[in-house]
């Protein structure tokens, strides 16, 4: 598709070949292309944040992004980009084979599930990408948005997480 013409790096995914988990997000920002590595940036400590409260650590699950090269001003990615990089996300899952996956808010999450229904209505459900549960739940960067770790949508979040624990087990 055409975000190649405009990345830094290609932004595959990072953590365990052997990850119980699978965390899901739309498309690297400028951060992440930067340095080929996807949620470094301030989300991505959120999410780290967020990993460590469930006990465990971005080494023993794998992240990677709907989309392998970030969408110019980090837009949403439009339709071709999605389904040009479908077939190395389908890739990664059948590889990694994760218990459970978490998909970070609406862009992944409609996605995934090919349907249009917002993270809001979704979140705090346990859906279903083939065989593998899915925990929709909002993006660190909505998070930040709305004020941190203290805002009750973190809350939110934090409880979504600890579904993900859950089933995990």
């Amino acid at each position: 598709c055409g975000l190649c013409a405009q990345r830094t790096n290609i932004v595959f995914g990072a953590g365990s070949p052997q990850a119980r988990v699978v965390f899901i997000g739309e498309a690297p920002g400028e951060e992440e292309d930067r340095q080929g590595v996807p949620f470094v940036g301030r989300s991505g400590q959120l999410l780290t944040q967020f990993i460590a409260g469930i006990g465990l650590t971005r080494d023993e699950v794998y992240i990677a992004n709907i989309c392998k090269c970030r969408p110019p001003g980090n837009r949403n990615p439009h339709p071709d980009e999605v389904a040009a990089c479908e077939p190395f996300l389908l890739r990664q899952l059948a590889i990694i084979k994760p218990k459970v996956i978490c998909a970070l808010g609406n862009v992944a999450t409609q996605t995934l599930l090919q349907i249009k229904t917002g993270i809001t209505k979704l979140r705090g459900q346990t859906m279903r990408y083939g065989d593998i549960p899915l925990i929709p739940t909002y993006h660190p960067s909505f998070i930040l948005r709305q004020g941190g770790t203290g805002c009750t949508d973190a809350g939110n979040m934090m409880r979504d997480f600890e579904l993900l624990k859950q089933m995990m087990a």
